[in-house]
């Protein structure tokens, strides 16, 4: 069958198409070649067209990227949506056993992959920017066709596919929040994409990265074989609770890079935005401490302002359960400059920690940011306050403490 009679069929007749598709054995290989890399791609150059070509016309509303610039984002969105097929293709294999489904990981990553259709599809309106919302309706098809795809595919019964949609889109979502923020941070260097294909320069640096932590994937390879085993043990035993937990856990264990931790209270956060910072006045507050077991995320938010129009916006992320990627870049040890008319941007490494500064020539707008112990992301931006204050400002955190809570 074709591409687009594949796409077609998924998205106008899901319920006739996701049996055909169940009872088909499509290599892995073939099936991220053969579909998911030229969607993706297709979805990939029309956010190109629009944020490098069509927003350029629109610069007064911030959406223009240089083409240089818009290449790597392109690069990167290709990268991340095989990412993102296969580690939602894990995350509906490990959970198939608690929802009275069939356990495959070959027809979980089908199930993955066919689902993100409408999304791709719909990403060509993002030619034009400020139709990038129209996306949104796509993702909320997209889960439809989660729900009958776990039924056909993974033979989940109807009584319980519900709960097995939710759970996974809700574990999906945390993911895909934790992987932009990674990807904020690894895009100023070049991206992931552009390191992993060695030696790709942008702006006037390098791109570089450390690729001697091999002990650390060996490790990492160890607890998930050790995840996967309580899996086993706990489908052997017949009861929904451990198989339900034993599932999260693996998922935990990949997403956090072998950590398995839970995000700290928000009390133990709520210190780190101070009633004063950068020299301002606190002038409002917010926390959010969220997700399901294993994969919580918390955060606390702070903006701070004068009557001068000088202002900060200071959030202080705990990653938790998906802290392996919040560490990702600093495991890869991205490095990188960019500078143009515009803006100038720096990741660097400062001992163990990710920092990425970026500054607006104007004088306008700055931003330090800073992954502290491969688990906590702090972001200070700020408007008509400039980038050594806001440095000062973080580095005044207490960092160390930071780092060490559990």
């Amino acid at each position: 069958m074709s591409l687009v009679e594949r796409a077609k069929n998924i998205i106008i007749t899901p319920k006739t198409e996701w049996p055909v598709i169940a009872g088909e054995s499509t290599p892995a290989g073939q099936l991220i070649a053969g579909y998911v890399l030229p969607l993706a791609a297709i979805a990939a150059v029309a956010g190109f067209i629009g944020m490098s070509l069509v927003g350029a016309l629109l610069g007064a509303f911030g959406l223009h990227l240089s083409l240089a610039w818009g290449v790597v984002w392109a690069i990167y969105q290709v990268v991340m949506a095989v990412v993102m097929v296969y580690v939602m293709g894990f995350i509906i294999d490990a959970l198939a056993p608690s929802f009275g489904a069939q356990k495959s990981f070959a027809q979980a990553l089908k199930v993955a992959a066919y689902t993100y259709t409408p999304v791709w599809v719909m990403s060509i309106v993002t030619i034009i920017p400020l139709l990038g919302i129209l996306v949104l309706l796509a993702a909320i098809y997209a889960i439809y066709l989660l729900y009958l795809g776990l039924q056909a595919v993974m033979r989940a019964p109807s009584e319980k596919a519900a709960g097995y949609t939710a759970v996974a889109v809700i574990v999906g979502i945390i993911v895909a929040i934790v992987i932009r923020a990674v990807g904020g941070m690894i895009m100023a260097a070049g991206t992931i994409g552009a390191g992993a294909m060695g030696g790709f320069h942008m702006g006037r640096g390098p791109v570089t990265y450390d690729r001697s932590s091999v002990a650390k994937l060996d490790e990492f390879s160890r607890k998930m074989d050790e995840a996967n085993k309580r899996m086993e043990e706990a489908q052997k035993s017949g009861d929904a609770n451990k198989q339900m937990e034993a599932a999260l856990g693996a998922v935990g264990t990949a997403l956090s890079g072998g950590k398995g931790v839970e995000p700290v209270q928000l009390d133990q956060l709520k210190p780190f935005v101070p009633d004063r910072f950068a020299g301002l006045p606190r002038t409002e507050t917010r926390s959010d401490r969220s997700g399901v077991k294993g994969f919580m995320i918390a955060k606390v938010e702070a903006v701070y302002s004068d009557t001068q129009g000088k202002s900060v916006d200071l959030e202080v992320t705990d990653s938790g359960g998906a802290a392996g990627l919040m560490g990702l870049a600093a495991w890869a040890g991205v490095q990188g400059e960019h500078e143009d008319d515009q803006r100038k941007e720096v990741t660097r490494q400062d001992g163990d920690r990710l920092v990425h500064e970026e500054v607006y020539k104007n004088g306008g707008t700055a931003k330090y940011d800073v992954v502290v112990g491969q688990r906590f992301f702090v972001s200070a931006q700020g408007h008509g306050v400039d980038l050594a204050t806001l440095e000062s400002g973080v580095n005044g955190l207490d960092l160390g403490k930071l780092g060490a809570l559990k």
